[in-house]
């Protein structure tokens, strides 16, 4: 006579028990204290779902009780008219749920997303946008947005500038970035207003260090291309703030991820070719530089309105 196999009792949910498991797996994981917040009320919301359920009783012990349930909890999700995004991102906090159980992540598929542009600011925000940076009466502050406008470095590859890594003359520029994505060098020519606010900047530069050593102290960070007042290198959130007050004062909202994006979109649209602005951009595949030339909700905007019959 054959024997059985045995299989373990399902174990009662206890949603609280396993939210405090949950968040206490979170707190060993290296993420962001936002991505775990969001994480633990997305999967709360699943679990308190989950307790009122068929599927209480084994979707925390069986893997196929466990995707019937989180199919079930997807076709609930876009019922209430959730977003794609929003979709997609409660199943990411469940797949870490079951991965916190020990168990694989569900078999359930991502919703599918539209394929858009990233975004990038329009022709009109751009230009009021380079109105306050020219305005600005920061030599310092003046370079950092123009050769992040115009470049497209990341926020970390601008902080971590050296002076070194500028080679600027009359006729020609070039920006050495060496703490791109997978730790890519490369380098990227600056153009006549780069080189112009570079140049201002240089020598506003030397006046803040002789002024320094005036006082008897030295730059804390000599060799940083961006200095603080008091001569310590400008960090990423201080660079970020520059770019930030400017587009307040010129009436646009935008982050540095989305300067970034504008410069590779204006790339792209000017008919450079792909492989050049993948270059340029440090990009490792030439499918995330090809998703610049898709169209934007903008121009999806404009399609529309330009088919429009006058009666």
């Amino acid at each position: 006579m054959a024997r059985r196999s045995k299989t373990a009792p399902p174990r009662p949910l206890d949603a609280e028990a396993v939210r405090n498991a949950f968040a206490a797996w979170l707190a060993r994981q290296p993420l962001s204290g936002r991505t775990r917040d969001a994480y633990s009320a997305q999967a709360g919301a699943y679990l308190a779902w989950l307790a009122g359920s068929e599927h209480a009783a084994q979707a925390l012990n069986a893997e196929a009780a466990r995707d019937w349930a989180v199919r079930d909890y997807k076709r609930v999700m876009k019922s209430r008219r959730l977003k794609p995004t929003t979709v997609n991102q409660a199943l990411a906090a469940i797949d870490a749920l079951y991965r916190s159980l020990g168990m694989g992540r569900p078999d359930v598929k991502r919703e599918g997303l539209a394929q858009v542009a990233p975004r990038a600011l329009a022709e009109d925000a751009q230009r009021r946008f380079l109105r306050a940076v020219e305005r600005c009466p920061s030599a310092r502050d003046r370079a950092i947005a123009t050769v992040f406008f115009y470049t497209g470095l990341r926020l970390a590859e601008l902080a971590a500038l050296d002076v070194a890594d500028v080679a600027v003359s009359p006729r020609r520029g070039r920006l050495r970035a060496a703490l791109g994505k997978g730790d890519a060098y490369r380098e990227v020519p600056l153009n006549s207003a780069c080189r112009s606010a570079l140049d201002d900047w240089t020598a506003a530069r030397a006046r803040q260090v002789e002024a320094l050593a005036e006082k008897g102290a030295e730059p804390g960070s000599p060799d940083a291309l961006w200095l603080a007042r008091g001569g310590g290198r400008l960090g990423s959130r201080a660079v970020d703030l520059v770019l930030r007050r400017l587009a307040t004062d010129a009436g646009v909202e935008l982050s540095a991820h989305v300067l970034s994006h504008t410069c590779v979109t204006n790339l792209i649209r000017s008919g450079a070719d792909v492989v050049l602005v993948a270059e340029l951009a440090g990009h490792r595949r030439l499918d995330t530089t090809r998703r610049y030339s898709l169209p934007s909700e903008a121009d999806r905007d404009a399609a529309v309105e330009a088919v429009l019959v006058e009666i």
